[in-house]
């Protein structure tokens, strides 16, 4: 049987600009109450380049460091069946999504909604965008990005890095200054 997974909260500041959505949760970060936990995930490596939050920091500098850049954490799904960690493991009507819709709602200086993979888009259609407006649609981007999973291999960190600055110009021009300046040194 597969297990009943619930996953993490929210970390998302008010002045949010970027929310960046999972599907769910793997094992390893549930295990350790920590988004992106697998030491193979590339989001932090990814985080860096763009939003220049430190690499080897602890968990919550890196949490306050994203703050600051105007990104937030959460995940499409609040809770599902599945084995293992892999997306494609999820019970398909088993998932049970977090309020996304509402939270966007409350965030008046949001301009993009990153996916964090195939999956997380998919079920993103599935299961938020229908509760979104109009009005929110145009003020805010959302886009399908190459998910930072170790499953996802076969793109290299430098593609990944690639891929994911179109978020830059979403975010606060500090936090975009400070990520060119590491990168130029």
């Amino acid at each position: 049987m597969d297990d009943l997974l619930t996953g993490l909260p929210p970390v998302v500041a008010p002045d949010c600009r970027v929310l960046v959505l999972g599907s769910m949760p793997g094992a390893a970060s549930l295990q350790a109450a920590r988004y992106y936990a697998h030491p193979r995930n590339r989001f932090w490596p990814v985080m860096v380049a763009l939003a220049d939050v430190p690499a080897h920091a602890p968990y919550e500098a890196r949490l306050a460091a994203l703050q600051r850049a105007g990104i937030g954490l959460w995940d499409v799904i609040g809770e599902c069946r599945r084995a293992g960690s892999l997306d494609s493991a999820i019970v398909r009507g088993s998932e049970r999504p977090n309020p996304v819709a509402a939270l966007v709602r409350g965030l008046d200086g949001l301009r993009g909604i990153a996916l964090n993979g195939g999956t997380a888009a998919s079920l993103f259609r599935r299961h938020v965008q229908p509760q979104l407006d109009d009005t929110l649609r145009e003020r805010v981007r959302i886009v399908a990005l190459p998910s930072t999973s170790p499953a996802h291999a076969a793109m290299d960190l430098a593609r990944l890095r690639d891929a994911w600055a179109v978020l830059r110009p979403l975010l606060p021009a500090s936090a975009v200054n400070g990520s060119r300046r590491r990168a130029q040194t």
